[in-house]
């Protein structure tokens, strides 16, 4: 495995609960999503993953059980050096049902972040490295939110270090607005992590000026949420094949080839959807396919659309 794993890491949204939106998902998971069925597929994976040279996973307190899951493999394995995100703002209430009506709720307030931050440490407690706002838009009452903002500010003076992730055609300006917040003149945030793949590329160039500026960038959705797994377009499984790897590889490659992409989040339902993916790290896209791949751009608010109207599974 190609040296590269060690900027890929594992996120547990797919596994820590039984209903989620990711496409080619529904026949890589267990026939009954129990949770004994699901930890025991989480273990699965977190294993290869381990095994493969992955140290970094990334969990979310509305990831269902995921914090839990990691918690007690961790417990179990034994396993040191292992570096761990998560992320706060959306709380999980689809009482583990496939068919709930709703999954989760959002919400970014100084309650929200004491009341996640007090649940993800009775479960991981100092293991956790960085620690993220979910899903943070720029009409989110974070950016006005004093008590909050010093609240984040407190939780980085104790050394974790404060990120938040971003969604919605509007990423770029979230981003370049989320590293202008300062408390007593000191930046917030160290981190982001974005929606990142070559169906979505616009935020970009704000996450490599964030990458140039001394900002950590972890993208996630290299997948676009299983479309260039499923769905591939023809360019990236005529890339695939004559590479002889699969699309998922060339998307993940993809996100490989930035140098400002410190770390591309995959989320496999399974070993086998692991194993696929981590061929990437051993992939090395051309100047000509990287440039062929750029075709593949959708308009922003077309592709957030798309993703809005994909059906939890």
């Amino acid at each position: 495995m190609s040296a590269r794993v060690d900027r890929v890491a594992l996120g547990l949204a797919a596994l820590g609960r039984p209903a989620y939106i990711n496409l080619g998902r529904d026949g890589a998971l267990p026939p009954v999503r129990d949770v004994a069925s699901m930890r025991a597929a989480t273990f699965a994976v977190l294993d290869d993953a381990y095994a493969a040279g992955v140290r970094h996973v990334d969990v979310a307190r509305s990831y269902g059980r995921s914090e839990e899951f990691l918690a007690g493999w961790l417990a179990e394995r034994g396993h040191t050096g292992v570096e761990i995100s998560s992320k706060w703002g959306y709380a999980y209430v689809g009482e583990w049902r496939l068919d709930a009506g709703v999954h989760e709720v959002k919400e970014h307030s100084a309650a929200r972040f004491a009341t996640q931050w007090a649940e993800t440490l009775a479960l991981l407690g100092d293991r956790v490295g960085l620690y993220q706002v979910h899903s943070l838009t720029v009409d989110s009452p974070l950016f006005t939110d004093e008590p909050l903002l010093e609240a984040l500010a407190e939780l980085s003076a104790n050394g974790v270090a404060v990120g938040f992730s971003t969604s919605g055609p509007a990423q770029a300006d979230a981003i370049e607005r989320a590293f202008a917040l300062e408390v007593a003149g000191r930046p917030v945030f160290s981190a982001v992590q974005s929606t990142w793949n070559v169906l979505e590329p616009s935020a970009g160039p704000a996450l490599a000026a964030a990458h140039a500026a001394g900002n950590r960038v972890l993208i996630k959705e290299t997948l676009a949420n299983g479309r260039l797994a499923v769905e591939a377009p023809a360019v990236v499984r005529e890339i695939a094949a004559a590479h002889g790897t699969g699309p998922d590889a060339v998307a993940v490659a993809a996100v490989l080839a930035n140098d400002w992409a410190d770390r591309a989040v995959i989320g496999p339902a399974s070993p086998a959807q692991l194993a696929a993916n981590l061929r990437a790290t051993a992939l090395d896209l051309t100047a000509v396919e990287r440039e062929s791949l750029t075709a593949l751009a959708e308009e922003p608010g077309a592709y957030w659309r798309h993703r809005s109207s994909l059906e939890w599974d």
